[in-house]
Formats: C-alpha cells, sequence, structure tokens
C-alpha cells in the first residue's frame, strides 16, 4: 500500500457575527482562508482551498500556529 504524504495546518474557526456563518483561516498562510454554514463544510471547504494553494508548491508561512491561550481579567 503506497503511503499519501500528507500537509497538517491548524486552522482557526470563528462564527461571524453578521451572518452566523463559521469563518476559517490558517494563520500565516495567506490566502487559506473560507466560509461555511457547519464544521463539516468549513473544513471541506478549507481542504479545497489549501490544497488550490499548494497546487503553486510549499506556502512562505508568514508565522507558525502555537496554540490557543485563554487570558482571565477582571469583569
Amino acid at each position: 500500500m503506497t503511503r499519501v504524504p500528507m500537509h497538517t495546518f491548524s486552522a482557526v474557526i470563528e462564527r461571524c457575527p453578521e451572518t452566523g456563518m463559521l469563518v476559517g483561516y490558517v494563520p500565516g498562510f495567506p490566502g487559506a482562508h473560507s466560509q461555511g454554514e457547519s464544521l463539516e463544510e468549513l473544513q471541506s471547504n478549507l481542504q479545497e482551498v489549501i490544497a488550490m494553494l499548494l497546487e503553486d508548491g510549499e506556502p512562505a508561512l508568514a508565522s507558525d500556529f502555537i496554540g490557543l491561550q485563554q487570558i482571565s481579567v477582571p469583569a
């Protein structure tokens, strides 16, 4: 069985307050953004966009995604 090499990217997902759509983007990867009505649709759309961008070669990422952190401040 031949293994297909995979790229893995982390996406930030937010809900647009105006449209209610889910919006996702890959930090540091210009052009890697999309939207969808569900998480499944958004993931599929992001996969399609990223695959299309990778056709031009490996991206020169502007930054490396490290993670998310919750910050608490007095209310």
